[in-house]
């Protein structure tokens, strides 16, 4: 049963925190975020105050591990092997029920040709019938985990990606999923 624990505010459970108020550590995590290469996104990722939203407020009340989580992020995002379109997929389809990180990679997802057809199919936890073979069966892992995937499902992911590819793709997977975790612990919701 569903119960209210600890005050919501529009923008969660934990407050926003205030730039000058950050403790160095805190100050280097936001920075990193702000100024590194998720600077320009094509979603609201601060305040007009600079104070962090979605899983990134979080992670600022523990910089350390919150840096770490950044970087993680930062490399599948920016340095990643994967094909854009191939890894916004993936994150809409671990994402599809976290309301800011559908908000965010939606907006994400149409920058590199996700159709608003292919995002509903997604929101429907279903897999878009444009995909192809790649796609269809990175979704399909996707799904799978963080439960088994199927000597089936891995062995159609082998014949369509490298060790390392797949390995990527996993890596993706659950750490869309981490963040996912993190915003529903804290109802985060999307920007208003």
């Amino acid at each position: 049963m569903w119960m209210e624990v600890g005050p919501l505010s529009e923008h969660g459970r934990l407050p926003l925190l205030a730039p000058a108020e950050l403790a160095e550590a805190q100050r280097v995590l936001q920075e990193r975020i702000v100024g590194g290469k998720r600077a320009g996104q094509p979603f609201q990722a601060s305040t007009a105050d600079g104070r962090l939203l979605g899983p990134f407020n979080a992670l600022l009340y523990t910089p350390e591990l919150g840096l770490a989580v950044q970087e993680v992020g930062e490399q599948l995002r920016f340095s990643g092997t994967l094909p854009a379109r191939l890894r916004e997929l993936v994150i809409l389809t671990v994402g599809a029920d976290s309301v800011y990180e559908w908000y965010a990679h939606s907006r994400v997802a149409r920058t590199v040709g996700v159709t608003e057809a292919e995002l509903e199919a997604l929101a429907a936890g279903g897999t878009p019938e444009t995909c192809d073979s790649r796609e269809a069966v990175a979704i399909e892992v996707a799904k799978a985990l963080p439960g088994e995937v199927d000597a089936a499902c891995y062995r159609r992911a082998r014949a369509e990606f490298s060790e390392a590819e797949l390995v990527e793709l996993s890596v993706l997977a659950g750490y869309y999923r981490l963040l996912a975790g993190i915003l529903a612990t804290f109802a985060v919701p999307a920007p208003r």
